[in-house]
């Protein structure tokens, strides 16, 4: 055991005798033997307890029992007691869920403030196979399949390679003691009924289940790794940068093989779930103009692309401008002041304007459907939207246009064009320079 040990560690990459550890042990079988191995390994190590508070005697007991050992192995202790219920009730979470939650945080507290490299835990092979079957009916996809990972950040868990059964012959062997959290014989939590139910009928018709799943699961590693390779091909051709927008032509997805699969990965990154995946497909077929929203982001229906927005981007708020100055908006910033005749520059980003016409306050707002004015060179007025079209912008880049208004007049389509009634002439004393940031 000892020797596979050493040799996990060293082929993942884990840690080395340099490295300081803190090990969480909760004094089951499991934590007991990786505190052993550790300290036969001559590994540099600390051990966490987590008292959930949540089996009254039962939890001092284990708290006792895993102070002591620290003692036995003359290495640093460290404890916390929770008040796990009261917080789940608080965060309206599982108490399974608070539980993980409380402790994950508490060992990277522990570790960065007390010098540890790494957090070890004592997950086993057993672990990754109910993991896998668990993932497997819940749907989380080939990654899911993948199992438990020997590394994620700072934790790392060097006893992968062994199932259970294999842990407590060297417990028993090594004449370790340990104390039983009963909670593990009952069937009140999902993976306890993985663990105590469906995997010993499974046993009885496919003796072999537990390394075949074994087996399974290195496999899908590799099936993993080419299709994220594939994945990452189809991306590259596929996802567009434009700004602060992400664009998918849809004719393109649409002839790329399995795009269903190749969408929802890209759209994962935005905040959109498999639960989401047939709307999202729907909305390849819809008009422009359709779209859908993660907690994050928005897919919206154009022309030719899907076109993915940040929430936060996407406009909203008017701005009041009461006189020269910046002003901060949606789009970005909005610099008023006076300048001269001889400043006047060619930049769609800068609008001069005849100063003797601007009466304030002046209204900085995205434009509505039915705004219209006279382009700069037009007698005659044009609604803004199809001012818009023939500039031949997309859906997406309309709604961040903005226009500056005073009296229901718009002088100026932000980044485009003024109003023809406010140009500067021959005549004009007084120049008001409004330029985009």
């Amino acid at each position: 055991m000892l020797d596979r040990f050493i040799s996990f560690i060293h082929q993942n990459h884990l840690f080395t005798k340099k490295d300081r550890l803190l090990v969480a042990v909760s004094g089951g079988v499991d934590s007991v033997v990786l505190c052993h191995l550790c300290k036969r390994a001559g590994y540099d190590f600390g051990i966490a307890h987590c008292n959930f508070q949540l089996r009254e005697e039962d939890s001092a007991r284990d708290e006792k029992f895993v102070q002591a050992l620290a003692g036995e192995r003359g290495v640093p202790f460290h404890l916390v007691q929770f008040e796990t219920k009261q917080y789940a009730e608080e965060k309206k979470q599982s108490t399974q869920e608070a539980a993980r939650e409380l402790r994950y945080k508490w060992f990277e507290k522990i570790r960065a403030e007390e010098g540890y490299d790494f957090i070890l835990t004592a997950h086993h092979a057993d672990d990754n196979i109910e993991t896998v079957l668990m993932n497997f009916f819940r749907g989380t996809g080939i990654t899911g399949l993948t199992g438990i990972k020997p590394i994620n950040g700072k934790i790392r868990r060097p006893l992968l390679f062994a199932k259970r059964a294999e842990l407590e012959s060297y417990l028993k062997n090594n004449q370790l003691q340990f104390v039983q959290d009963e909670t593990n014989l009952h069937d009140d939590y999902t993976r306890n009924y993985f663990r105590n139910t469906v995997l010993p009928q499974i046993s009885n018709v496919y003796p072999e289940v537990q390394q075949n799943l074994l087996n399974n699961i290195e496999r899908f590693k590799d099936v993993e790794a080419l299709y994220r390779n594939e994945i990452e091909r189809h991306q590259k051709k596929l996802l567009q940068k434009k700004g602060s927008d992400f664009l998918i032509p849809v004719l393109l997805l649409q002839k790329t093989p399995a795009y269903q699969t190749v969408l929802l990965e890209m759209v994962k990154s935005f905040g959109f779930k498999a639960s989401q995946l047939p709307e999202l497909i729907g909305l390849l077929e819809s008009q422009p103009g359709k779209y859908m929203l993660s907690s994050t982001h928005r897919v919206l229906k154009d022309r030719k692309h899907l076109v993915i927005s940040a929430l936060n981007e996407i406009p909203s708020a008017a701005v009041i401008i009461e006189e020269e100055g910046r002003y901060l908006f949606a789009g970005g910033t909005l610099c008023v002041r006076a300048t001269s005749q001889e400043d006047i520059s060619r930049n769609e980003n800068i609008a001069s304007i005849n100063a003797s016409l601007v009466e304030y306050p002046l209204i900085l707002r995205p434009w509505r459907t039915g705004d219209y004015f006279y382009p700069l060179g037009m007698q005659k007025k044009k609604k803004v939207s199809r001012f818009l079209i023939d500039k031949k912008l997309s859906l997406a880049e309309k709604e961040r246009i903005w226009v500056v208004e005073m009296n229901k007049k718009i002088i100026w389509v932000v980044g485009h064009r003024i109003d023809d009634r406010f140009k500067i002439t021959d005549n004009t004393t007084a120049v008001l320079r409004l330029e985009l940031l």
